[in-house]
């Protein structure tokens, strides 16, 4: 009897023992609370801006032409490359479209009075103007894509998601062409004018620039 009292008091002392130390565990163990968003935490930046921006004011343009872009100086209807460009003499074509875009841009741009300062970036997808045979037979279209997107001026930080403008225009050809060129209305003039109001638009309407539907030419040129 003695010896099972023993054996009883001795497993009665290692439930109390286990109970004790059960209970200090519990207690080390830190509280989670619910996640709660640290005042002292760095704060992430952020826009807070909607697509697109319409009351801005650009402080600087930068424009690329990707040299991935191909070139043809091939005299067709409808040569297959990036670039088509006939107005300034055989040279980089990446350079000179570059000036065309940029002039354009700073053309559309400079007439802004917005309250947010930004930094437009232009990155040109296609520009495909007329080759000879084109301009002065049948004409087409000037067909034209460039990506969009504005950044702060100070910290470079996206202000806008990158976006795909489509700004085509349709092409004189033939008599048409010829008397344009005689007001001075080259592919040249045509084409800044039409990009600086492409990119008023782009920034001063919500629903941007609408591409027209130029027909079959047009749909071609996309392929």
């Amino acid at each position: 009897m003695k010896r099972l009292k023993l054996v009883a008091l001795l497993v009665m002392g290692g439930l109390v023992s286990a109970c004790a130390n059960t209970n200090i565990a519990s207690r080390n163990v830190p509280f989670e609370a619910p996640a709660l968003p640290s005042a002292a935490a760095p704060a992430i930046e952020t826009t807070g801006l909607v697509v697109p921006l319409t009351d801005v004011r650009v402080e600087s343009v930068t424009v690329r032409v990707p040299r991935s872009l191909s070139v043809s100086e091939a005299n067709r209807y409808l040569p297959s490359s990036d670039i088509v460009w006939r107005e300034d003499p055989i040279g980089d074509r990446h350079a000179q479209v570059a000036t065309i875009f940029d002039s354009a841009m700073r053309l559309g741009t400079d007439p802004l009075e917005g309250a947010v300062p930004v930094a437009l970036d232009v990155k040109v997808l296609r520009f495909h103007a007329l080759t000879e045979k084109a301009r002065y037979t049948v004409g087409g279209v000037h067909n034209i894509n460039f990506e969009l997107s504005l950044r702060n001026p100070e910290t470079g930080v996206l202000l806008t998601e990158p976006r795909v403008v489509r700004a085509d225009l349709a092409a004189f050809g033939g008599q048409q062409a010829l008397q344009a060129e005689a007001r001075g209305q080259t592919q040249k003039v045509r084409i800044t004018n039409h990009l600086a109001e492409v990119i008023r638009q782009e920034l001063t309407t919500v629903e941007g620039f609408q591409n027209p539907q130029l027909g079959f030419i047009q749909a071609m040129n996309q392929i």
